[in-house]
């Protein structure tokens, strides 16, 4: 269930100021990761739900100097492009693009352009544990076609992004096809056009962080309505190896039709030594049902660059409930 955002993580080292001088003087950084694991749904009052899915997923970022205002930078994921549907193990494997395009650079503000993430929010990314982000991650942005522009202002970032979803060529895969995607397809920010937003501002304070979101997506084919959201939340490291964080996601007409939903996900971490112990939940209230998900997780390191992270969750999704274990080992190069 995990997911490795390294190009994310790579924008960052760009943006804090002398990791921006080693890009340049490098002229190239990259990252990258390959999880291994098993995601099985061992109880479920729906007994077909009751699936074990084997995979292996591999993310890899790159950010390339082209001048000393200009880089280029993309991303690579590796994974299975479907929802699994009975056991399967290392099946519908398809390679595709997660990023591409260039940044520019207008003193401390950069500017990217192609094929992007925008940002909103936190939780889907920064939520604790093995399942930590499984619900959260409804609400995240990622294969956009657009531009961003990030503005450091004081300890935090201002954030703006105007895009829509990927229907180039990139939207398809290698290996297993998912598809190329079209504006026919239907789906909120499905237009085309740049006429889907998101804004946000993160503050540091200390060892606190906190931040506020704003995003708007236009209707697609399909849907009745636009969609809005607000996010607000923060996190802290005590210092004690104590961290926490939590996110409130207010939605209006949420998925494009009439009523809304709010996420809410509280997480923490213990780090131990080695050792991390997590524990996150998350509550949607949406206007005719209330989803709830419940996990802890375990997680070692073995060594700077190998983790093995176990999991355990409680779902109750649209009245149905199951038990989920997840068990991985990820190498980070």
């Amino acid at each position: 269930m995990q997911k490795s955002f390294l190009t994310a993580g790579l924008y960052g080292l760009v943006l804090a100021g002398g990791s921006s001088v080693m890009a340049q003087d490098a002229g190239f950084i990259w990252g990258g990761s390959v999880e291994v694991g098993i995601d099985s749904t061992v109880k479920a009052d729906d007994p077909t739900a009751e699936v074990t899915d084997t995979y292996i997923s591999a993310d890899v970022a790159f950010e390339a100097a082209i001048t000393d205002r200009i880089t280029a930078f993309g991303g690579l994921s590796l994974e299975s492009v479907t929802d699994a549907v009975d056991n399967r193990a290392f099946e519908d494997m398809g390679l595709y693009v997660s990023e591409l395009g260039l940044r520019f650079g207008f003193g401390e503000t950069l500017v990217s352009v192609g094929k992007i993430s925008p940002v909103f929010g936190k939780a889907w990314d920064e939520a604790p544990g093995f399942y930590g982000t499984s619900l959260a991650e409804d609400y995240e942005l990622s294969e956009m076609i657009g531009v961003t522009v990030n503005t450091p202002l004081s300890s935090g970032v201002l954030s703006f992004a105007a895009f829509y979803v990927d229907d180039t060529a990139l939207s398809n895969s290698v290996g297993n096809k998912r598809g190329r995607n079209s504006v026919a397809n239907g789906g909120l920010a499905n237009t085309g056009k740049f006429d889907n937003v998101s804004l946000q501002f993160a503050q540091e304070f200390g060892a606190t962080s906190a931040w506020v979101g704003l995003r708007h997506l236009t209707a697609g084919v399909g849907n009745s309505e636009d969609e809005t959201a607000v996010a607000v939340g923060a996190s802290h490291d005590f210092g004690t190896g104590l961290s926490m964080i939590g996110e409130v996601v207010r939605f209006d007409n949420a998925g494009g039709e009439q009523g809304y939903a709010t996420y809410t996900t509280l997480g923490g971490a213990y780090a131990l030594d080695a050792w991390t112990f997590s524990a996150t939940a998350t509550l949607v209230n949406a206007a005719d049902s209330t989803d709830r998900m419940y996990a802890v997780g375990v997680d070692r390191s073995l060594t700077d660059a190998i983790d093995v992270n176990f999991g355990l969750a409680r779902f109750d999704v649209g009245g149905a409930k199951s038990t989920a274990v997840g068990l991985a080992a990820v190498v980070s190069f």
